[in-house]
């Protein structure tokens, strides 16, 4: 049966169709006008009128061709006719009835009643539309019955022509896995209201009593930008309902009027955010980039690979990638050089926490930017390994700064993290001290150098949101640290803009992102649960683990001592920069020194030492105490290492 209908409805580009149409139309054209004179003269037809009915005849069927294949309604598309194609045919059946009734009078004098040509004109209108258009509604009919036994019956949100075009798009394709029974709407309307010949059901609120009473299993989003506030109400609204959502995203509603299935993708944790995207100035940043050269560290990971994602993609002339884990630099340089085979690109194999290599790395590519993604940024990890933090993310700070200072950068930018402030784990202190020496060093050099803090980035290795995924796909539980505590989130595009931007714009030396509120990350868990269509604490669970050691409940993004800020650009705000402790580049001493020797309570300490605010957590404190190393002279030991130098 669908072949037969596919073969009847694409019959399109076949010569011979038109021909069959016209003659089909011309057999149409004789009925409804023989029919119309039968009614007109109410069944009694004379020999007089038969003799005009047959000399009318042809001229009317002549007039209505002529209308017909002027109009080009003799070469129709069953498939893709609609409103524009309906007013062509009636304005043709129109100028057929006006050429009709003025050279029958020739013919005959006195020519037919104007019953009979009103008739005529209703029943050939009648019959030409229902020759063109019943084909397709007879295969629409039927392709919905079958598609409401296999395809997932779906409501539509949005009542606006997003939500039309995807309606249709839907009707149109036979392989489309959505059944659509209704839509729904933030506003009312009338009950029974049709749209693409569904039916309008109700309002968003009363869509989980929808989705239960017509057994809906998916729900598409066709709002053109709906805010990130009423997808979490909505998500809210269906937490106890079983069925999936997805979405047109809100590029293709402002780029690509033309809406269809294919365009939607489930809800991403983008779609969640308590704030609107940032668009950033793409023509500032090709100013910045073009024609430059970049040196990365960290180019493997989510961010450092977006960072050269965008640097290749905004034009830098030359790119170097570096990082020590040689697999995940390897695929994403592969991906680099494909997409664009022009850019000249280096993939390099460095350890950060050697000063030498560094060294020779920036005297071989001399790198008019440096930017330094490399880090070890698990919490609870680094609580297990505090030296191990201080080695990579404070001293291969200080040696990628130093080599973009020494090769002759013209700027360097280091990302940090909102857990730098006010510091509770070890991995936000030794980011901290990251940020104070990037600020001591660009003080004291021509190289511009700027620290760029924001929060938790959505969908990176490791975060919380690739966690939940898992989590859910093998049916839970989903785990929770506490049902209060809140984080800052960003997009990684968003994160990577804000570091191009505020690093590269020569905004500051501390650069944070006005990132709106935080989220719950108990509501995001229940938000996920509830997009993959299952029902939170029902079908899957959430268990609250309590906070790790070193996590805070709440993350902030300022210190008191930087509350002061100015905003600069689109969200973007430079903070005042406190300066560092007075002997700091002794402390920094003492701290490689002790990192070395793998002394955590000193570590520790010395962490205490150049960040105040930085409180040990119990469990960090008993675990360095466990391998505390016999007592020393630490300071006189320090002293007899090289020097740290933070001058030029």
């Amino acid at each position: 049966m669908r072949r037969a209908f596919g073969w009847l409805l694409g019959w399109g580009a076949h010569q011979g169709r038109p021909v069959v149409i016209l003659v089909l139309d011309s057999i149409a054209i004789t009925l409804a006008f023989l029919a119309a004179v039968l009614a007109g003269v109410e069944g009694a037809l004379s020999e007089p009128t038969q003799r005009a009915a047959l000399l009318v005849l042809p001229v009317l069927v002549v007039c209505r061709l002529i209308a017909i294949v002027a109009a080009r309604l003799h070469c129709w598309s069953f498939t893709m006719s609609g409103f524009s194609e309906a007013l062509r045919l009636a304005l043709a059946m129109l100028a057929g009835s006006v050429g009709c009734i003025a050279a029958s009078s020739l013919v005959v004098p006195g020519g037919q009643p104007r019953s009979v040509w009103a008739l005529e004109l209703f029943f050939t209108t009648t019959l030409l539309a229902g020759l063109r258009f019943g084909p397709r509604v007879a295969f629409s009919w039927w392709r919905d019955r079958v598609r409401s036994r296999t395809a997932a019956r779906t409501i539509i949100v949005g009542f606006g022509g997003a939500a039309e075009m995807l309606a249709r798009d839907i009707g149109r394709t036979w392989d489309s896995p959505y059944s659509v029974v209704g839509f729904v709407d933030q506003y009312s309307h009338p009950l029974g209201m049709r749209l693409a010949g569904k039916p309008f059901l109700g309002q968003i609120k009363d869509l989980p009593a929808l989705i239960e009473r017509h057994g809906v299993a998916m729900v598409l989003l066709a709002i053109p930008q709906l805010p990130a506030k009423r997808v979490r109400e909505l998500l809210g609204t269906c937490h106890r309902v079983r069925a999936r959502f997805k979405i047109i995203p809100s590029s293709f509603l402002e780029v690509d009027r033309r809406i269809s299935a294919s365009m939607l993708h489930d809800l991403s944790p983008a779609d969640l955010l308590a704030r609107d995207e940032i668009a950033f100035d793409e023509q500032q940043l090709r100013e910045l980039v073009r024609g430059r050269s970049a040196l990365v560290t960290g180019a493997g990971g989510s961010i450092g690979s977006e960072v050269c994602r965008q640097l290749a993609r905004y034009g830098v002339s030359k790119l170097v990638m570096v990082d020590l884990n040689e697999n995940e630099l390897y695929l994403r340089s592969r991906e680099l050089r494909e997409q664009y085979p022009a850019l000249e690109l280096s993939a390099q194999v460095a350890d950060i926490r050697e000063q030498a290599p560094l060294l020779r790395l920036g005297r071989r590519f001399r790198p008019q930017y440096v930017v330094h993604a490399a880090a070890h940024k698990h919490v609870p990890l680094m609580e297990d390994a505090p030296e191990e933090a201080v080695k990579n993310n404070i001293f291969g700070t200080l040696y990628v700064a130093n080599m973009a200072r020494r090769c002759g950068a013209e700027r360097f930018v280091l990302i940090s993290t909102d857990k730098a402030v006010n510091p509770s784990s070890v991995m936000g202190v030794s980011k901290r001290v990251a940020e104070m020496v990037t600020r001591q060093l660009g003080r004291a050099s021509p190289t511009k150098m700027t620290a760029v803090r924001f929060g938790n980035v959505l969908g990176s290795a490791g975060s919380v949101v690739p966690l939940f995924r898992q989590q859910i796909a093998r049916g839970g539980p989903v785990t929770v640290t506490d049902p209060e505590c809140t984080r800052y989130f960003m997009t990684i595009p968003e994160a990577v803009g804000l570091v191009l931007l505020a690093g590269l714009g020569d905004y500051g030396e501390l650069c944070v992102l006005e990132m709106g509120e935080p989220i719950r990350i108990a509501d995001l868990a229940k938000h996920f649960i509830t997009m993959s269509g299952h029902v939170p604490d029902e079908e899957i669970r959430i268990v609250y683990t309590g906070l790790r050691t070193g996590e805070k409940l709440h993350e902030e993004l300022l210190t008191e001592q930087e509350e002061h800020t100015v905003e600069v650009r689109n969200r973007i705000r430079v903070a005042r920069a406190a300066l560092p402790p007075q002997e700091f580049s002794a402390r920094l001493s003492e701290l490689r020194y002790l990192a070395d020797m793998g002394d955590r309570q000193g570590v520790l300490r010395t962490l205490h030492l150049l960040v105040p605010t930085y409180q040990v957590a119990e469990g960090t404190a008993a675990l360095a105490a466990e391998g505390a190393a016999a007592p020393r002279n630490v300071v006189a030991e320090a002293a007899a290492e090289p020097a740290l130098t933070l001058a030029p």
